[in-house]
């Protein structure tokens, strides 16, 4: 059996390839049923410490010098906890931090929620409040002020809400307001050494609770009774997360579909899912048949495979995001699953991270070149209406000379156990 110490002993050994630096493999001290914490894969991982955050903000000033900003505001979000740490619930009020390109951040936070901010803000960051009755957008031209940057370049991260840009628009005087999206996307877009760790452990743990619950599978259980032993799998190795399984010709719609069904021999079952890790996400989904699969449903799962391999043959430094795409749907259109879209229905694959789907995609007409340490989906689909259809899902990391697979365990046949 797979244990926690010897996946991670893996993982570690891989690490140096993407030339981002090595980390100790640690002694977790036993296997998924070590003593006080059953089944817990994420105790004794690591958490980002300060010089993680750090790290992050440098990272953003270089972008910022290259796009001529002098500062960038980032709101309640995943940006926010990316340069933060801070996980702050949006409302009505703004809440946010102004990264400046030469000096250290300050925040903008409303006047009554101070002492609960001052919980979550790492110390010595200056804090503007602002009561009720004011406007927190002047509040970010009183720090270009202090900054000495009046009338400068204010970037701002592309998931502020409309009414935010609006009111920085209104009152945020003399700031020329441009998109910040350079410099987010940027940062989030190579991960780290830690943070590939964690998708590593969250895809592994994902692949796990899979694997035990498709062991389950019987006839007349609902997709809610499969659901619920993913996600029961996925808690008892210490992650937060599920799946989200369609049953028949449910599995033709890339979503699925809000009916019920009960599972019946030949029936193709889907799983979508993932869970977290650091806060970092895993998103896999495996195809498999409740019985003796059909030759065509055979057909289309090996097509499906067989070009979610030719993607990530194709995967290494420098190659357009498009050309990843368009290596998968070659070989669904040579299986006869073609033109276009007519049958995979959807791009190859998104980034992840923070975020399920996040910035670059694996899509036609996204020129961006790969390189080391981005991390996407490779999912590849053949969905035949009223039918059935297949879905094969990985998340993976560009190295130095191509990729790996996130968390191993890569689908090898349609016949179990489905993947190592």
């Amino acid at each position: 059996m797979t244990t926690r110490r010897s996946f991670l002993k893996t993982a570690g050994l891989a690490l140096p390839a993407l030339g981002l630096g090595s980390l100790p493999v640690r002694d977790v001290s036993g296997d998924r049923n070590a003593p006080g914490a059953p089944g817990d894969w994420t105790a004794g991982l690591p958490s980002l410490g300060p010089e993680d955050y750090e790290a992050r903000l440098e990272k953003a000033r270089r972008f910022m010098s290259a796009e001529r900003l002098d500062g960038l505001l980032v709101g309640g979000g995943a940006n926010l906890v990316y340069f933060s740490g801070v996980a702050w619930g949006l409302s009505e009020r703004p809440f946010g931090l102004v990264i400046g390109r030469r000096t250290g951040p300050a925040w903008v936070c409303p006047a009554f929620e101070l002492d609960r901010a001052r919980e979550l803000i790492p110390a010595g960051q200056k804090v503007r409040t602002w009561e009720e009755h004011e406007s927190p957008y002047a509040l970010v031209s009183g720090i270009f002020d202090d900054w000495g940057a009046r009338g400068g370049r204010l970037g701002l991260a592309p998931d502020l809400r409309s009414f935010e840009v609006h009111g920085l628009r209104r009152e945020a005087a003399g700031l020329e307001l441009v998109d910040g999206a350079p410099v987010t996307q940027g940062c989030r877009a190579v991960k780290s050494a830690k943070e590939i760790e964690f998708m590593d452990l969250a895809n592994r743990i994902t692949k796990l609770a899979y694997r035990e619950a498709f062991a389950g599978l019987s006839e007349g259980m609902s997709q809610r009774d499969l659901a619920a032993a993913v996600a029961s799998a996925t808690q008892r190795m210490g992650a937060a997360g599920g799946g989200w399984p369609q049953f028949g010709p449910a599995t033709a719609l890339p979503h699925g579909s809000r009916l019920e069904r009960k599972l019946a021999p030949g029936d193709v079952v889907m799983v979508d899912g993932g869970c977290g890790v650091r806060g970092y996400r895993s998103d896999v989904t495996r195809t498999v048949v409740y019985g003796a699969p059909t030759e065509r449903q055979r057909k289309v799962w090996n097509a499906v495979l067989k070009a979610q391999a030719a993607a990530q043959a194709a995967v290494r430094p420098g190659v357009p995001c498009r050309d990843v795409d368009r290596a998968a749907r070659k070989v669904i259109e040579e299986a006869g699953f073609g033109p276009g879209y007519k049958h995979f229905a959807h791009r190859l694959g998104h980034g992840i991270g923070l975020e399920g789907h996040e910035h670059p995609y694996l899509v036609e007409g996204n020129a961006l070149r790969l390189e080391p340490g981005m991390t996407f989906s490779n999912e590849p689909g053949i969905y035949i209406a009223a039918e059935f259809g297949v879905r094969l899902e990985d998340c993976f990391v560009v190295t130095e000379d191509g990729s790996r697979i996130l968390g191993g365990a890569e689908s090898v046949s349609l016949d179990p156990p489905y993947y190592l």
